[in-house]
């Protein structure tokens, strides 16, 4: 798809995607009505305190990402998903936890039309014990390690293929595909569930995932960041990893549809939805985010080329890359 932008706006191209600079409300205004798949993104989180990447507070946090739902609306497809990662949050001075990521999607919903196709919840087994004074000083609370993902839509029936995301099967699974009769006796369950009758012989390639998704984010020699420390820059604090978008990319969208990511941060959307065969677009307001994000696309280029690129896409120009190394794409999600 050509996207209509100003190349002003646009820091650089891929064979399939853009790397846009802007403010995504202005950017997704610009696009063609009902042009838009899946928009998958991670926003700035409603923290107490500031981060680098300019988080909301979370008094104007609703309404201020209220304002991108909306924008949204026109140019996602009516079999389109919107899915929206929130980390959770505490009140200010208290162990009460803050209710804002619930607040926005029921906003979402209520106030513009949204349905909730799903929740999902990202499990990440590698997060630091967090918040400080309550896990680790005080010793009141848990440790916060899961997100909320609301898996939103249009229409009651976005377009889905679970199928595409399937999970290995257990060995005691495998056990009981061999033999249901055998390894299960009891062929129906008192809620008439047949087990041998569900999966058969050779069962049906992979297990249903669940909706907690388990996903470290522990990407700590990537080549991203890797570059980024051999340019002498910091990294965006704020990926996650690219197994979450994966996971979403697959499950609701087909090859050639369009991805974008309106909180686009170090573009690991737009990195794996090229990887996928899919087109995509990503809007980042930040210019030298923007501009850092091109390290992905660039694996085998040398260092010096890196960074002549990234000072051309900070100095207002556009950059147009070869394609990148694509992977092929295993069988089974996990």
């Amino acid at each position: 798809m050509e996207f209509d932008l100003p190349e002003s706006m646009i820091a650089y191209r891929t064979r399939l995607g853009v790397q846009a600079c802007s403010d995504s409300r202005d950017i997704l205004r610009l696009l063609p009505a009902k042009s838009i798949d899946l928009i998958i993104t991670s926003p700035p989180f409603a923290l107490l305190r500031k981060k680098t990447y300019g988080n909301k507070d979370q008094d104007s946090y609703v309404n201020w990402l209220l304002e991108f739902g909306q924008a949204a609306l026109k140019p996602l497809k009516d079999t389109g998903s919107f899915v929206l990662d929130l980390g959770g949050a505490y009140q200010r001075g208290k162990p009460v936890r803050s209710l804002y990521n619930f607040r926005v999607l029921i906003e979402f919903c209520d106030a513009l039309g949204y349905r909730l196709a799903e929740e999902f919840f990202w499990y990440n087994p590698a997060k630091l014990p967090s918040p400080i004074e309550w896990v680790n000083k005080r010793k009141l609370r848990a440790k916060d390690a899961v997100n909320t993902v609301w898996w939103l839509s249009k229409t009651d029936n976005p377009k889905a293929d679970v199928t595409r995301v399937l999970t290995a099967y257990s060995h005691r699974m495998k056990t009981l595909l061999k033999n249901p009769a055998k390894f299960y006796t009891p062929r129906e369950r008192p809620s008439g569930h047949d087990i041998a009758d569900s999966f058969g012989r050779s069962g049906n390639g992979g297990a249903i995932p669940s909706n907690l998704l388990q996903i470290p984010n522990t990407d700590s020699n990537s080549h991203y960041l890797r570059t980024c420390k051999a340019l002498g820059r910091g990294s965006h604090p704020a990926r996650f990893p690219a197994d979450l978008p994966r996971f979403f990319i697959r499950f609701l969208t087909d090859p050639g549809d369009l991805v974008v990511d309106i909180f686009s941060g170090s573009n690991t959307t737009g990195y794996v939805a090229e990887e996928l065969g899919r087109q995509w677009l990503s809007v980042e307001i930040d210019r030298h985010c923007a501009a850092l994000s091109v390290v992905r696309f660039m694996e085998s280029e040398n260092t010096q080329m890196i960074r002549d690129h990234i000072h051309a896409i900070e100095a207002g120009h556009t950059i147009m890359l070869k394609a990148p190394r694509v992977s092929a794409q295993p069988a089974l999600f996990y």
